[in-house]
């Protein structure tokens, strides 16, 4: 099997190729968490009432990430509320309703979610989830306080058992486009000085 080898006075901008790759590689990184770990989603015992209070402060979550609630169908559900009613347990009106018992949430936008279960009694048990995403500059935006999450007439947002689809505004689309002309245009000039040949 051939080697490949990289003439010295290329090694500097290799290694700045593959940082390049490795950073653009990091902004794509999503996980997905299961809430509560290694118990379902259900009534925490008395030994761990706050299972979920510390299982939120124990998982640095991202835009792109997912949380999974897994639960028996038959038994529970998944509703995601207001705070107003997450702190009341009011299970009217739920901004999200999941009952499949493998219910999976992708966070689509910064902000703060409030999760319990769709089962009368069970939110009062502490069976409910509050969790807070960051946007891109560390702020944590409650959507009652930010009018960047107010619905508006020309920009729908879709409810699913997945999370809001949101509309992706121009500056994303931009930045997103200037990310991958760059990634090009290094991998281009790379190739070029590379191989010895005239892609530019």
């Amino acid at each position: 099997m051939a080697t490949l080898r990289i003439p010295r006075k290329y090694h500097s901008l290799y290694i700045v190729f593959q940082l390049f790759l490795l950073i653009q590689t990091k902004l794509v990184l999503c996980y997905q968490y299961k809430v509560g770990d290694l118990n379902a989603w259900n009534i925490p015992s008395s030994a761990n009432k706050d299972v979920y209070v510390k299982w939120s402060k124990n998982h640095v979550l991202k835009l792109g990430d997912s949380i999974l609630f897994l639960y028996p169908p038959s038994e529970d559900s998944v509703i995601q509320v207001t705070k107003q009613n997450y702190n009341s347990c009011n299970l009217k009106n739920p901004i999200l309703y999941m009952n499949n018992g493998n219910s999976l949430f992708n966070i689509t936008r910064p902000g703060e979610f409030y999760f319990t279960s769709g089962t009368e009694g069970h939110c009062e048990k502490l069976q409910k989830l509050h969790i807070s995403i960051p946007g891109g500059n560390g702020t944590i935006y409650d959507d009652a306080d930010s009018p960047a999450f107010a619905p508006s007439a020309d920009s729908p947002s879709y409810t699913n058992v997945f999370g809001s689809i949101p509309v992706q505004s121009s500056n994303q689309s931009s930045s997103w486009k200037l990310q991958m002309s760059v990634f090009v245009a290094v991998g281009l000039m790379f190739l070029s000085l590379f191989l010895g040949s005239n892609i530019l």
